[in-house]
């Protein structure tokens, strides 16, 4: 049994850069030879990821493993909240669905998840050296403390040293802290070691009164006052960091590949898309607002957690008409996964997976019917995408099965499930080849397949910029892992975290 550390990464907000901390704190604790594993007992997301042993967990504890070296594992976050409506979510527990929950009903009773989430606690410290734990939202929601299981509740379980993260960019952060700090309870601030202040713009030096009076007033040390950066590529948790990548004027470059993607309003895993936008031949824009797409040598329908809802959704506000006319003019489409379904005719659902029992009509753009089912299929996958035989990769999860018609092609033959020997088919396309859709998440981290595809809309775009930028992934990632180390380490009191650390 390891003689494990825990330290609680807790937040004065939602999206005040919990994560990023902790994913800092798993690069540097992992540059300095510790083994750490990350973990947060409940996350809410539909972006999520298909573990080596086939179980669900949230993309953003994968990040955080990534950055510590280590396999993702569903010990890592054991409750999994995928909203597939406004008071509804799916719940996955230890990586596998435990049905769909009201809030009321999720909120009625978590001593069970409680305990589930602390059985993964325990088996992750037997195997490490650091546990870096991640809060949800504020944890200072008084109203929710004696149901919580993700913020004080499990630090206490954990013996661990809570760290508070505060975001300056969004105003306020004397407020956040200090209003934090007084009214959680005597025994919740015993456990708050140190405070990091996220997001700062300017000059850091204009803000050491700011930090002197925080600490007087307080009595807990500032860490750190970490600017914002704009040169560092880490993958977001959620969706909030879309709204700032939805454009409504164009000021497309001519020469780049044009891609648009739908924010749908049940996204998920939209970091499929993450290494199109970061290739230098493409620039890729996420679409809300109804609007002409001839301008696009691409659109992408992503991943959704309720596809029904969101196709209802896209006809309500007027998106139907602009992608039957794109498809027409012969533009390329490709979805993925949910938006895969959303091509075909029809969506059966008739258990009521995804809202009232029935069948819901798709775009009527492949020949293609889906009935969604009461299991879900998580697998990683391996296979050839049959265009150029390339060999790709990802990982499927999904409900229901997807049964193919006439005038339809099969797209990518799967060899491979969860480390087994397969031999079926995955996806369709057209007879032309511009609109296919598939069911694999992560495919475009392929180089080859991304460059594939692109060089099909665009060959002279891709020649002349991508290649020289062709950075395979994982390289790319582990870099970035690096850069926010780094970042983090040059503007924390080091001494001082150190010290708590006990390194």
């Amino acid at each position: 049994m390891k003689n494990s550390k825990a330290i609680s990464i807790l937040g004065t907000g939602s999206d005040v850069g919990k994560s990023i901390v902790a994913t800092a704190f798993c690069r540097l604790l992992r540059n300095v030879g510790k083994s750490v594993a990350p973990y947060k007992a409940q996350n809410m997301s539909n972006n999520s990821f298909v573990t080596k042993e086939g179980g669900e967990m949230g993309r953003a504890q994968v990040v955080q493993a990534e950055a510590a070296c280590v396999e993702p594992h569903t010990d890592m976050n054991p409750v999994l909240l995928k909203p597939s409506a406004d008071n509804c979510s799916q719940v996955i527990l230890q990586g596998k669905a435990s049905g769909n929950k009201l809030s009321t009903e999720y909120w009625g009773n978590t001593d069970y998840l409680f305990g589930k989430a602390s059985e993964s606690l325990e088996r992750l410290k037997n195997k490490y050296e650091f546990i870096v734990m991640e809060g949800a939202g504020s944890c200072a929601e008084i109203n929710l403390r004696k149901r919580d299981i993700v913020n004080f509740r499990m630090a206490h379980k954990a013996n661990a040293d809570v760290i508070l993260v505060a975001d300056i960019d969004r105003g306020g952060v004397f407020a956040q802290i200090i209003g934090t700090l007084n009214i959680i309870s005597p025994e919740d601030r015993k456990l708050v070691k140190g405070i990091i202040i996220n997001k700062f713009r300017g000059d850091a030096t204009l803000f050491d009164d700011g930090i002197k009076y925080i600490e007087a007033e307080t009595g807990v040390p500032v860490l750190g006052l970490i600017p914002y950066f704009y040169n560092i590529d880490i993958d977001s948790e959620d969706g909030v960091v879309l709204d700032a990548r939805v454009k409504s004027e164009r000021t497309f470059e001519n020469e780049k590949i044009k891609i648009g993607v739908f924010k749908l309003p049940h996204i998920s895993n939209f970091t499929d898309v993450a290494p199109l936008q970061r290739d230098a031949s493409v620039e890729l824009i996420y679409l809300y607002h109804p609007e002409p797409l001839d301008s696009f040598d691409l659109i992408i329908i992503p991943g959704t957690k309720n596809a029904r809802f969101d196709i209802e959704w896209m006809r309500k506000i007027g998106w139907e008409s602009h992608i039957q006319q794109y498809a027409k003019n012969c533009g390329n489409i490709i979805g993925i996964c949910g938006g895969f379904q959303m091509l075909g005719k029809t969506i059966n659902d008739p258990l009521g997976m995804e809202g009232d029992v029935g069948s819901t009509t798709g775009f009527n753009l492949l020949n293609v019917e889906t009935t969604l089912e009461e299991n879900k299929t998580l697998a990683q996958v391996k296979g050839k995408y049959l265009y150029n035989n390339t060999i790709i990769s990802g990982y499927e999860i999904h409900l229901g099965q997807t049964n193919i018609g006439d005038n339809c092609n099969s797209i990518i033959r799967i060899t491979e499930m969860n480390n087994k020997e397969a031999q079926h088919f995955d996806g369709a396309s057209n007879k032309e080849g511009n609109i296919w859709g598939c069911y694999i998440h992560g495919l475009f981290d392929e180089n080859n397949f991304r460059r594939t595809i692109l060089q099909k809309l665009k060959p002279s775009a891709v020649v002349a910029k991508a290649t020289a930028n062709d950075v395979e992934i994982k390289e790319f990632k582990n870099k970035q892992y690096n850069l926010l180390a780094q970042h983090y380490a040059e503007n924390m009191d080091m001494i001082k975290v150190n010290t708590l650390l006990g390194i």
